[in-house]
């Protein structure tokens, strides 16, 4: 089996000096890897092609036979790695917490340990019979969420 870390060194390899960045790389026990990469402007086809060409350049089929898919992190998947994060720092976001409580909103920041989010949510205010729309900010750690998706307007 295809190493993942032999796929990454050489996807890190054709990165270099370029604005694209590694969301990542998996190979499978048939020895199909699938590459993703990203840029904050979107990812051009041309240069899947030339990752996939550099990639299979380097890599003999003779020795080893493999299934190798060059892409771009898929639209409405769930985002990985911090680029992606800080990429969409502004932009609405599905937030899925761990309680399984799913929430809409703006991101508003992203570092290594957590996101913040903007978000309207009903809320019980003391002196009122029903709940009212309240704006919150909340932060949340990682490991409390399972996942985060840009949400797409058509």
């Amino acid at each position: 089996m295809i190493d993942s870390n032999k796929i990454k060194a050489l996807v890190d390899e054709w990165l270099e000096g370029k604005d694209y960045f590694f969301v990542d790389a998996t190979v499978n026990k048939e020895n199909k890897i699938v590459v993703e990469i990203d840029h904050k402007d979107g990812v051009w086809i041309e240069d899947c092609c030339d990752l996939s060409r550099f990639i299979e350049s380097h890599l003999n089929r003779d020795e080893e036979d493999f299934e190798l898919e060059v892409g771009s992190a898929g639209i409405g998947q769930p985002l990985k790695v911090l680029q992606q994060y800080q990429n969409n720092i502004g932009n609405e976001v599905e937030v899925m917490p761990l309680d399984g409580k799913k929430l809409q909103g703006v991101l508003t920041d992203a570092n290594e340990t957590a996101i913040t989010l903007y978000y309207s949510e009903k809320q019980k205010v003391e002196g009122k019979k029903r709940p009212v729309v309240v704006e919150v900010t909340k932060e949340f750690k990682y490991d409390e969420i399972k996942w985060v998706k840009t949400v797409i307007h058509f």
